[in-house]
């Protein structure tokens, strides 16, 4: 072997080693050891993440939590729901007291390199606005000059409040709570003029925090770009695609039709190429991924699809699809090829 060849096995040898060892992580064996995904979920927000009567978690982030613990661990109920703030969200996720963050969480430059976070995919497409009271006669946020406005620390909204005032040349005062079920209080006691969030948020408070939902608007204007979706903390490569895919296998699955209903028996009777591999009737996509091959199986009939989820959750606040609709029907919702 000559001496260039040699350099050339070495540097092939490294690489793979490397990337074997990328692969590797210790949280994703931590969980599978566990038995149980620990999932970061807001503290209440109906139509994301909720508890209900029974003390069930219910929403879209919280359906998102069960679809990757199905997927990685062969069931859905193995999930640990721990309620942040938005202020200990990043904390909880760095430290390693949550697997992932699934909770309303916008996807920005910042968090995904400084704060050492991964995010998954985008799960919805949101943007920020303002609700007040209809007897306010405000039918603008460009009428909301000298308002007090309600809004949570830690967050974009915050910013985005912050650059919005100032690029309209309007003066405002914010008052800043913490806790979410404390700042849509102040606002319903009319501790403030309005109250900003995303536009998902004000639908979610208006319907389930207003004492009569008709005395509130939320205002047109959206001013912000709000991707929402699940995060994990850097250094383990499989387990931030473990929950990459199994977000992008709920919208394929919405895609072709398969159902929480049918998706065993579409396993067993399809013979659509995209769908067996899919499905993992044709071998080869959860080995890839370093999973079983029904994972995406295990995950569509733990929550259904992604359109199921939604309209399980989000269509009950009275959003429309919009953008988060599939790319074939008018949204941007698009999942890279299974395959």
């Amino acid at each position: 072997m000559t001496a260039k060849l040699k350099l050339a096995f070495l540097a092939g040898a490294l690489i793979a080693a490397t990337s074997t060892t990328a692969l590797a992580g210790a949280r994703l064996d931590a969980i599978k050891a566990r038995g149980e995904l620990i999932c970061g979920v807001n503290t209440g927000l109906g139509g994301f993440s909720i508890a209900d009567s029974t003390g069930k978690w219910v929403g879209l982030d919280a359906d998102v939590c069960r679809a990757v613990a199905a997927a990685l661990l062969g069931d859905g109920n193995k999930v640990k729901f721990v309620p942040l703030t938005a202020q200990q969200r990043f904390t909880a996720l760095q430290s390693g007291e949550v697997d992932m963050l699934s909770r309303n969480t916008t996807w920005t430059l910042t968090r995904d390199t400084q704060l050492g976070l991964n995010f998954a995919a985008t799960t919805y497409y949101d943007g920020q606005g303002f609700m007040v009271p209809k007897s306010l006669n405000v039918t603008s946020a460009k009428q909301l000059a000298g308002a007090s406005v309600c809004v949570q620390p830690g967050t974009t909204t915050e910013l985005n409040l912050a650059d919005y005032f100032r690029a309209n040349n309007l003066q405002y005062k914010p008052v800043v709570i913490e806790a979410l079920a404390e700042v849509n209080a102040a606002f319903f006691a009319g501790r403030c003029d309005a109250l900003t969030t995303d536009a998902s948020g004000l639908a979610s408070v208006r319907k389930n925090d207003a004492k009569n939902p008709d005395d509130y608007v939320i205002l047109p204007e959206i001013i912000s770009k709000e991707p929402l979706g699940p995060a994990v903390a850097q250094g383990d490569e499989q387990w931030a695609d473990v929950v990459k895919w199994t977000i992008f296998a709920l919208l394929e699955a919405e895609e072709y039709g398969i159902t929480q209903a049918n998706v065993e028996e579409m396993a067993k009777t399809s013979t659509n190429p995209n769908i067996k591999r899919v499905l993992g009737t044709t071998p080869g996509m959860g080995k890839a991924i370093g999973l079983n091959e029904d994972w995406v199986v295990k995950a569509v009939k733990s929550v259904g699809n992604y359109g199921e989820i939604w309209t399980r959750n989000i269509t009950p606040l009275g959003l429309p699809r919009g953008l988060n609709n599939l790319w074939n029907k008018g949204g941007i919702m698009y999942a890279p090829p299974i395959r």
